[in-house]
């Protein structure tokens, strides 16, 4: 089998579910080809099997134990190990086909949902992403692991049917015509069957989607009293799940149903009518037997039509939820870039704030509102095309629209204050790029000064964090994000409030390090702590939407006109938010409080992460 996940999963169409499904098939069109003979050979063997079954008892009839009988009797044990080998590769190749459908699905949606940004979320709920991984995927890929037994079923109908035509044209006609016969009765239940999926289908991610929403928030939730409200609506929602459940089940009764009472019907009218001809003598007694033979042999093909037609209805519905996904148009990156990158040390300039990132410079952007210089690093590093149409930003006179995204996510990274871990090792988490020595992760780690960070997980670099470091506080989680940040090494670097959730002496040490290891290369830290601006090479404040001045922290400081008064009513109230009372014991850090923390603050203006580095 080969590996999974795939490579590339490739393009697919976004017009509707069928092309979506016929552009897969034609992406695995070798091993499902293979699977697909290997049906036909197995299913014809088996169709075969009455007809020698036959032959050999008019020839024992006729010869007694001759070697007619013995060649029949071998040929008999020939097909039947024939159609095992056939049988046991086969469902090897069916296996194939369905996890190589269902890991591309899993991967397109995976890949369009790391690249479209915050559109995923403000288009699609959680429950819907969510289950087109855990549940629609395998439906797509359930499709082909039943197709090629269909398609051979099929075909071993048509020698079935070729074979009875020749020892009775009018049993060979009933073969004929009592499968499509089936077949139109089953296709009367696809429609509803279909529509109940569907919307059996809606109500579980709706369902999945409050499930997760609650999870995320239950601190909250529990802590204002709302807990039993949401309770009670996933009750509800549950309780709409079971009842779309309920009536897809009696739509797959009656086809279950069917699927056992007209082959039934069909074998019984066969084999009394094939009874009449013998007694007439128009056909031998081996013949009834291959007439009741590949009757009883047709039912295979009737089940394989009942649950090709389940599988395809569910496949149809999961395409297209998978498309849903498919369809979101990311936040950035839709269009190719259309101009070529800059020389290596252009500045990064706001054309709307006047903000600049200076090749060579650590600088620093201040201002009041500290959401309004964070929304400015947050264009900076162009995360939503549309929106910062009008906020204009270039990088060495050229707009970061026009330049292809990975170029831009390659040259500049942005690390938010409230950044996004992982699941995974403390090594995986900070080398983003894939594993690197020791001695790198070790510095990073130094430099952010996260050594308590290294010394809290077990096993230290090989120890699991879990999903969102939950385990650590939230001055820990970080200087985890800065050490990571640190590591990709980008050209430009832009960090809002890297220390705002630390004490003063970390602070500084961190002010320290940073402004020395990142000196000599574009750096821009929102921030207004004097311990950070006392390092930086330059400070621009930030008023009103626009820079209006820039200089030093003493500078700036020493300065009698508006503008330095300004600064320093910025400068001075961070002092006192920042300061506590004189005498005043600093609480340690709690990591179930940051957690309630952070959640809360998610909940008012929305998730962020660290981003830069990855696509």
């Amino acid at each position: 089998m080969r590996s999974l996940p795939l490579t590339d999963p490739g393009t697919p169409p976004l017009t509707g579910p069928v092309a979506y499904l016929l552009w897969q098939a034609r992406r695995q069109w070798g091993i499902l080809t293979v699977a697909v003979l290997l049906g036909t050979l197995m299913f014809s063997c088996q169709a075969a099997l009455p007809f020698l079954t036959g032959h050999a008892i008019d020839s024992g009839l006729t010869h007694g134990f001759g070697r007619d009988l013995w060649w029949s009797a071998a040929g008999l044990l020939g097909l039947g190990l024939v159609s095992a080998a056939a049988s046991a590769l086969g469902h090897r190749y069916d296996v194939e086909n369905w996890l190589r459908a269902s890991f591309a699905a899993s991967q397109l949606v995976g890949r369009r949902v790391s690249h479209s940004g915050h559109t995923i979320t403000a288009t699609l709920p959680t429950g819907e992403v969510v289950s087109a991984v855990a549940n629609d995927a395998l439906r797509i890929g359930e499709i082909f692991h039943t197709a090629a037994r269909f398609i051979g079923s099929i075909a071993a109908y048509g020698i079935a049917a070729f074979v009875m035509l020749r020892t009775s044209v009018s049993l060979g006609l009933i073969v004929l015509l009592g499968l499509p016969t089936v077949a139109v009765c089953v296709a009367l239940l696809v429609k509803p069957l279909q529509r109940r999926q569907a919307a059996q289908r809606e109500a579980s991610g709706r369902l999945t989607t409050l499930g997760s929403d609650t999870v995320s928030g239950l601190r909250i939730l529990r802590g204002i009293g709302g807990e039993g409200v949401f309770t009670a609506r996933y009750r509800a929602q549950s309780q709409l799940v079971r009842h779309k459940g309920e009536a897809v089940a009696v739509t797959q009764s009656w086809l279950d149903a069917l699927q056992v009472l007209l082959p039934g019907v069909f074998v019984t009218v066969l084999i009394w009518y094939g009874a009449h001809l013998a007694v007439a003598g128009e056909i031998t007694p081996g013949q009834l037997v291959q007439a009741y033979g590949f009757a009883a042999f047709l039912s295979w093909p009737v089940q394989q039509m009942t649950y090709t037609v389940q599988s395809a209805t569910r496949a149809h519905i999961g395409a297209g939820k998978v498309l849903g996904v498919l369809r979101v148009v990311p936040a950035t990156g839709a269009r190719p870039g259309t101009a070529d990158a800059p020389p290596a040390g252009s500045p990064l300039v706001d054309e709307t704030s006047g903000a600049r990132v200076t090749p060579g410079l650590v600088s620093a952007l201040v201002c009041m509102d500290p959401d309004a210089s964070a929304a400015v690093a947050t264009r900076m590093a162009r995360f939503d095309d549309d929106a910062e149409a009008a906020t204009p930003v270039r990088l060495g006179g050229v707009l970061l629209a026009d330049l292809d995204k990975q170029i831009v996510r390659e040259r500049i990274v942005l690390a938010e204050a409230t950044p996004q871990l992982f699941s995974g090792t403390l090594a995986a988490e900070l080398d983003v790029h894939g594993p690197g020595d020791a001695e790198r992760l070790l510095r990073a780690i130094e430099l952010a000064d996260a050594r308590d960070v290294l010394d809290s997980v077990p096993d230290g670099l090989a120890g699991e964090l879990p999903e969102k470091g939950r385990s650590l506080s939230g001055g820990q989680r970080q200087r985890v994000a800065l050490a990571r940040a640190l590591l990709l090494d980008p050209e430009i670097l832009l960090l809002v409030e890297p220390t705002s959730a630390v004490d003063a002496h970390t602070e500084a040490r961190i002010a320290a390090r940073l402004a020395d290891e990142r000196r000599g290369r574009a750096t821009l830290v929102v921030t207004a702590s004097p311990l950070v601006l006392d390092h930086v090479d330059e400070v621009q404040l930030l008023v009103d939407g626009r820079v209006v001045t820039r200089g030093t922290h003493a500078e700036l400081l020493a300065r009698r006109d508006g503008h330095g008064e300004a600064y320093r009513r910025v400068v001075e109230r961070h002092l006192d938010d920042e300061t506590p009372p004189t005498g005043t014991p600093r609480v340690p850090e709690d990591p179930i409080a940051d957690e309630a923390f952070d959640t809360l603050l998610e909940s008012r203006s929305g998730s962020t992460e660290t981003r830069g580095g990855r696509p």
